[in-house]
């Protein structure tokens, strides 16, 4: 009898060695990394977000627009990505920073692999950098201009892309609205009847948003942010809403000016994140720019009226100059819109999360109580806004 054949081992799968990539901070930082996404070069202000989960609907989200993201969770894209995550119709962020990304998506949601969503957006990544330190690092010094390079990229010496870094324009000043926001109006009806009818302004609004109001029987005319206070007006609406959006409120002179014709028409307005620093701005306070801003579903806001502390989601890097204490007069135009507190206050570090006035029927908020992924401790600032639309729809009736 013959014996068998030896066993032999198997040869092991060969691991593909990976594609090298740069990310470069204005301060001269270089990480080496490994490519992920598309290839190529890729410029914005560096910033960190906290979410443990959501990274599509951060990827997606317009107020990301002009920036690099660096996901604070070390493990991203284990569930993969597909269409019904999505916060809007595409990826805004410029680049993205992880540090390890997921090879495979173990979601049976999933419909495509991370890196292939980011390859099919132009996204440009980097993945296996310690971004423990990089974060670190941003919170020391600060959000800062940087840049993501792979591919044909890498080709130019690491002196040249740091001067392409830091001769990129800064974060202040920046005005992403006309390339975040939709081209023409749109109306979106709830299935029954429609218990008031708001106009939404779209400065990089989450489709999260006008669900809310959908589900409380709101229709809502979604507007383009170049739109007029003559059209808006002409809508004959109950209430006005300005949503989330990217770039330095004071660089949004024609919002402003646009919201200032709201509250003097007496129209009911919320206004959420930058909506909150474009109230501060129409009412005459100033804004500026935080360190490093606030960007995760983790933050911890303080309601100043009853105690209560909710757990938010938020995206910003700008905030309004307000003492936290007493009420004050809005200094625009001699006081002409009363008076306005500081509704909200956040608990790591004392920023105004809110304002509320107390002569108009105006009040906003600076973090997302529609978020998703997110927590939802907040969503309740949805029915006093549907509460205000329909009391008055309901005094215009009357008289």
């Amino acid at each position: 009898m013959t014996p068998p054949a030896p066993l032999t081992p198997s040869t092991p799968p060969r691991r593909v060695r990976p594609e090298p990539a740069l990310l470069i901070l204005e301060d001269g930082t270089i990480l080496h990394g490994s490519a992920f996404g598309a290839r190529g070069a890729r410029l914005g202000e560096v910033v960190f977000s906290t979410g443990m989960t959501g990274y599509q609907e951060t990827l997606s989200d317009p107020s990301y627009a002009g920036q690099i993201v660096v996901q604070t969770a070390p493990h991203i894209g284990n569930t993969g990505a597909n269409a019904a995550d999505m916060e809007s119709s595409r990826v805004w962020v410029r680049g993205y920073a992880v540090r390890d990304a997921s090879r495979i998506a173990s979601s049976f949601r999933a419909e495509q692999t991370l890196d292939d969503l980011l390859i099919s957006s132009e996204v440009v990544g980097i993945a296996d950098i310690d971004t423990r330190m990089l974060t670190r690092r941003l919170r020391e010094h600060g959000a800062m201009r940087g840049g993501i390079f792979s591919g044909a990229a890498l080709e130019t010496d690491e002196s040249e892309l740091l001067e392409q870094v830091r001769s990129q324009p800064a974060m202040a000043g920046a005005n992403f609205l006309e390339e975040v926001t939709i081209a023409q109006p749109i109306l979106l009806q709830p299935e029954q009847e429609p218990v008031a009818t708001v106009a939404a302004v779209d400065l990089g609004i989450k489709g999260a948003t006008p669900r809310q109001m959908l589900e409380r029987g709101l229709a809502v005319h979604l507007l383009p942010a170049t739109t007029t206070l003559e059209d808006l007006l002409a809508l004959d609406v109950d209430a006005v809403f300005f949503s989330n959006g990217p770039g330095d409120p004071a660089a949004a002179t024609a919002q402003i000016d646009l919201l200032r014709g709201v509250l003097d028409a007496g129209l009911p307005f919320f206004g959420i994140c930058f909506g909150n620093q474009l109230l501060g701005r129409a009412l005459g306070l100033g804004t500026y720019k935080l360190r490093f801003g606030h960007r995760g579903i983790n933050q911890p806001v303080k309601d100043l009226q009853t105690g209560q502390v909710s757990i938010t989601a938020q995206n910003h890097g700008f905030a309004v100059d307000l003492p936290i204490e007493g009420i004050h007069t809005a200094p625009h135009d001699d006081g002409r819109y009363g008076r306005v507190q500081v509704s909200h206050m956040c608990l790591n570090d004392d920023v105004v999360e809110g304002l509320r006035c107390l002569d108009i029927p105006a009040f906003s908020v600076q973090y997302h109580p529609e978020a998703a992924s997110g927590p939802h401790d907040a969503v309740d600032l949805f029915d006093r806004f549907t509460e205000l639309a329909v009391a008055h729809r309901a005094g215009r009736k009357e008289s």
